[in-house]
């Protein structure tokens, strides 16, 4: 019988398109489901989308449309996201699902007969986008410990649920399962912010806002958004208080949730103490996995620093997408993610290093013995070198992905790759096939490189299943049995290659960056934020808008930038000696329909390069309807470098 394996991600808050940092939770669950189906596990994948709760309700009442309309539409693009970077979930639940609101209201309901939930009054600090309730103690300079942002105060009648009650059971779990929190940091941080100073109850019911789970048998109340979201990891398989299903009762309890370390206090205190309440066992491992961070900040749409997982997607492929996640986002420390990284990780990693070994060894095997792989013939000391190279790639790839740390396991994968490449150079096949006499040599060089090159797909197929799947077509072999990679030699002999082709076609830096720059530099249509977002961008304060330098200049000249198609050199006269500015606009205006117009520039603006041209500030532009933008222009009298206030 298979050995079971049960993994989750968080769901995803349908509140708005998920970037790429929401994106890797689910590329990196996937991975490790993909191994462990590999490794013989019977695998059950769970992930989903969170849809409750007063954020939601309010931008759905700001966008004109039902809560139910709202989250339809954006848990479709979450799940279309997610089918778009080939991840291969068996359940996507959705906490508006019939079932699982059915399950939540019985949860409920048991948890108050047996007097874990009681009713009383909540007075604290609410912070609206987190949906948290906070004591003054643990706020953050008097803001949300967890975003940042302002909390205001809140007080109404609630539901709580006893976390009190299972305080020290907790601890002694968490003592006697070192396992249970991972990274190891993640467990000091919540042992010592949180349980040894004392756990306060947990308000599960609200009555200020309406789109929820009703409280079934006290309807004025809806179930506050953890105990819904939480419980979706055994309502997925079928729980309720009434009976355990088959499914149920096959996997549960998971053996990995899958996390962001920013929600690791409700998945490692909030939710043991309501499985525990239950009488049901804990899942057997949490890993609090850190960010992708934008350059050097946090990812944030109000910070115009947000990257997303379909544009990457777009511009260097799935597979290139998912290795890049897997492999730089570190086991404890938060990982970057720029354009400009994943350009290089792609030339360098993808089509220079593993593109090319697999290129030019199966047009070798092609060239010099008709597209046949033979067996080895004479053997040298580097060959041995190769060969525990292969193997050493093997076992520290397994040690790794067995503990869930996939950035490792992929180093140790690209280093056999690595090594591969340094045995081209170092045999010289080329050499080898200009004689007779060293064919038996050549044969023994190309069979090894093409044995390395199928470890190494097999190794691939986790991380980047369908350029896995194409490595062994071009190398004319179904062996990919993870037993079969336990030793060097598992390639058949006898077998034929397919046709050479290139996996990973290099890129141009230059066309790259400007096929990006000309992606981002308008703000992107609005399709999402309509539905997704309030229309009201996020709040200032007067200082802040007093920072910003708006002046009236006049287009003196204007041209199209070659190789960017969206982009417009304009050379303004500002009053202030004259600038440069490059704007997104090409598809909307004619250089020569801007000449003599005068405009809005923000004048103190960071210069920055776009398609290698410099820009020294940016045009003010409206976004319209169907998808059209149109530039404010102000009137002919208006003095040039005047300021607008």
């Amino acid at each position: 019988m298979k050995k079971k394996f049960y993994i989750t991600t968080a769901i995803a808050y349908a509140s708005r398109k998920p970037h790429a940092g929401n994106t890797y939770d689910v590329v990196f669950a996937d991975a490790i489901a993909r191994y462990k189906r590999l490794r013989g596990y019977d695998v059950h994948f769970v992930t989903g989308t969170d849809e409750h709760g007063q954020k939601i309700e309010t931008y759905a009442k700001e966008a004109g449309i039902t809560p139910k309309a709202y989250v339809d539409k954006v848990s479709g693009e979450i799940r279309q996201i997610w089918d778009m970077m080939n991840t291969t979930y068996d359940t996507f639940i959705r906490t508006t699902d019939d079932y699982h609101e059915a399950a939540v209201q019985k949860i409920f309901r048991k948890l108050y007969e047996q007097g874990d939930i009681y009713k009383s009054e909540y007075e604290g600090m609410y912070c609206v986008p987190c949906e948290s309730f906070f004591t003054e103690t643990q706020l953050v300079d008097g803001k949300c410990p967890d975003c940042g942002r302002e909390v205001k105060p809140a007080k109404e009648e609630a539901y709580f649920f006893r976390m009190s009650k299972y305080q020290d059971r907790l601890m002694q779990y968490i003592e006697e399962h070192p396992e249970f929190i991972n990274p190891k940091s993640r467990e000091n941080e919540m042992v010592n912010n949180f349980l040894k100073p004392g756990l306060q109850d947990l308000c599960v019911s609200r009555t200020s806002f309406q789109w929820g789970i009703p409280v079934d048998f006290d309807p004025k109340h809806v179930v506050y958004v953890w105990l819904d979201a939480l419980t979706n990891y055994i309502t997925a398989l079928g729980y309720t208080p009434d009976g355990e299903s088959e499914l149920f009762q096959k996997y549960w309890p998971a053996d990995l949730h899958v996390i962001g370390k920013d929600i690791l206090r409700f998945h490692t205190i909030y939710w043991p103490c309501m499985l525990m309440a239950l009488g049901l066992p804990l899942p057997k491992q949490i890993i609090g996995h850190p960010w992708f961070l934008s350059g050097d900040d946090k990812m944030s749409k109000s910070k115009g620093n947000v990257v997303y997982a379909d544009l990457l997607c777009e511009l260097f492929g799935v597979d290139a997408v998912r290795y890049y996640m897997l492999a730089n986002m570190p086991y404890a420390q938060d990982g970057v993610i720029t354009y400009q990284n994943v350009f290089h990780c792609y030339n360098t990693d993808l089509a220079n290093t593993i593109g090319n070994l697999v290129n030019r060894t199966v047009s070798m095997i092609r060239k010099y013995f008709d597209g046949t792989i033979l067996p080895p013939g004479t053997e040298e000391p580097v060959d041995g070198e190769l060969k525990a190279a292969a193997m050493q790639a093997v076992q520290i790839y397994t040690e790794k992905m067995d503990a869930f740390k996939c950035a490792d396991a992929v180093d140790a994968m690209i280093e056999l790759a690595r090594r591969c490449n340094k045995y081209v150079d170092e045999t010289a096949p080329w050499v080898l096939g200009k004689t007779e006499e060293t064919k038996p040599r050549l044969q023994t060089v190309l069979y090894n490189l093409a044995e390395g090159i199928r470890i190494l797909a097999v190794l691939l197929k986790p991380i980047m299943p369908e350029t896995a799947d194409e490595i062994l077509k071009q190398l004319g072999t179904d062996c990919a049995d993870y037993d079969s990679i336990g030793s060097f030699g598992g390639l058949k002999v006898g077998g034929q290659v397919g046709n050479p082709q290139p996996l990973f076609a290099r890129l141009e830096e230059e066309k790259v960056m400007a096929d990006i720059a000309a992606r981002t530099a308008v703000p992107e249509e609005k399709t999402e934020e309509k539905a997704a977002v309030p229309p009201v961008g996020t709040m200032i304060a007067i200082d802040d808008f007093a920072k910003v330098d708006l002046r009236v200049a006049e287009v003196t000249a204007c041209e199209k930038i070659e190789k960017a198609k969206k982009l417009l050199k304009l050379q303004l006269d500002d009053g202030m000696g004259g600038r440069q500015v490059v704007s997104g606009i090409a598809q909307w205006y004619q250089p020569e329909e801007l000449i003599g117009k005068k405009i809005v520039v923000v004048a103190n603006l960071k210069p920055a390069k776009l398609c290698g041209v410099e820009s020294q500030g940016m045009i003010l532009a409206a976004d319209c309807a169907d998808n059209d933008v149109q530039v404010i222009f102000v009137d002919r009298n208006m003095p040039n470098g005047s300021k607008i206030r």
